[in-house]
């Protein structure tokens, strides 16, 4: 029986956590069946709780870029491990590893770390309303930015009515300060900001979306929000938690050449371990307590295990010209040859695919937005899914999200996804 180990696994797990699990999409309850239990991980491989192998295409949603466990990151959480876990002081990592980004990303002259990407980005927002002196945000559906409560908000009636909670436990008033948009359309934005003229603190977004799906910006968008928020005195955050140190060294700044306010960091920067961060320029950074009256802590922030193998990470993509055009090869290839075998079957399908992230979408021609990718045949995505699953692809386990490459990921990996999408039945 497969997931034999897996199943017996969850049943337990079930007894002592919510739902049996401490992040929801793990639970499989998009795509029904029983979660994967994992058991080890190492370069293009993930090996369950039962010893089988899949080729791993979410790469723990991002981080492993290089691959899990990749022997130098290894070796060095491995010596740093043996001189502490934990200080709750300032070390040299931290210093070294924020100079290291600093110097290579454009318009951040500051960066503070953090634990996760919720907190980075709701410690941004914070920031950001702290600078402006304003309260209202602009989020876009089907970005997600963490489940702090600002971001929990779904749409009202219309583009000019407020938000309501997404979730039990978020108050009105909290939903009255986040302002909703569609991604990719600008109209709805300079509506927004026409309508709380002097009251938007910020426009925070996914440069490219990789929450409702891999959704790409279009038409000059991040370019036009940039010269929204200009001209509105409002800033703007680009939440890089999956693009950041993924589309390039420079992220998603560099590769579409706008440049945001603050951004928002994580997975890549933790090389696997738990890490988020926030950086901007100096005159808004230098706002943040202890400087500044905009408070942010964390005991944990900054540990030294996670600035190892972030440090570490970030020297052997630094180090490597051609790691990005091989992983973008590498998705390339993905898209063109899994396009064609789709196509032969006469599988309508769109694929969305920005450097080494991408989605496919079934029986839908484009994807620009939520509603778009929401309209796209999800039971027919988790069919695909569990068929490769059974045939060793672990894919996302929902239509609305991005699968990650990993350079790991070589001809024998893509030659295997192939031959489990060519066997795929519908």
């Amino acid at each position: 029986m497969l997931y034999q180990r897996s199943s017996a696994l969850f049943s337990e797990a079930q007894k002592y956590i919510p739902g049996g699990v401490n992040s929801p999409v793990r639970a499989f309850k998009s795509v029904g069946g029983v979660p994967v239990f994992m058991q080890s991980a190492k370069g293009a491989y993930l090996t369950d709780a039962d010893g089988r192998q899949y080729i791993d295409y979410i790469n723990s949603w991002g981080p492993a870029i290089l691959g899990h466990t990749h022997p130098k990151v290894l070796e060095d959480v491995q010596k740093q491990a043996e001189n502490g876990f934990s200080f709750g002081t300032p070390t040299e990592l931290e210093t070294e590893i924020a100079k290291l980004i600093v110097e290579n990303v454009p318009n951040i002259d500051e960066i503070r770390m953090v634990n996760s990407g919720t907190e980075a980005c709701m410690s941004a927002v914070r920031l950001a309303r702290g600078f402006t002196g304003r309260d209202k945000i602009i989020k876009f559906e089907g970005c997600y930015h963490g489940h702090s409560d600002a971001f929990l908000i779904k749409a009202g009636s219309g583009a000019a009515t407020f938000g309501n909670p997404s979730s039990p436990g978020v108050t009105q008033g909290t939903a009255m300060d986040t302002l909703l948009a569609q991604f990719n359309d600008i109209e709805q934005v300079r509506d927004l900001f026409r309508l709380n003229e002097g009251e938007i603190a910020a426009v925070i977004v996914e440069p490219v979306a990789g929450n409702m799906g891999c959704v790409l910006p279009e038409n000059d968008f991040l370019k036009h929000l940039r010269k929204i928020c200009d001209e509105n005195g409002a800033l703007l955050i680009f939440d890089e938690v999956m693009t950041g140190f993924r589309l390039a060294f420079g992220g998603a700044q560099e590769v579409f050449g706008v440049g945001a306010d603050l951004v928002t960091y994580g997975k890549v920067i933790g090389g696997g371990l738990p890490v988020g961060a926030f950086a901007g320029r100096r005159e808004i950074m230098e706002h943040l307590a202890p400087n500044g009256g905009v408070y942010q802590a964390g005991t944990l922030s900054g540990n030294p295990l996670a600035m190892r193998a972030g440090l570490s990470t970030l020297e052997l993509i630094k180090s490597d010209e051609k790691i990005y055009s091989r992983i973008n090869k590498t998705t390339e290839t993905l898209d063109f040859e899994i396009g064609k075998i789709l196509n032969s079957k006469g599988i309508q399908h769109r694929i969305n695919r920005k450097g080494s992230m991408m989605s496919i979408f079934f029986h839908i021609k484009s994807v620009a937005n939520f509603a778009e990718a929401a309209a796209a045949n999800h039971p027919l995505f988790n069919n695909f899914f569990h068929q490769l699953l059974e045939q060793g692809i672990y894919l996302p386990p929902s239509g609305f999200e991005t699968w990650f490459i990993s350079d790991a990921i070589r001809e024998v990996e893509i030659e295997k996804t192939l031959e489990a999408v060519q066997k795929f039945e519908y």
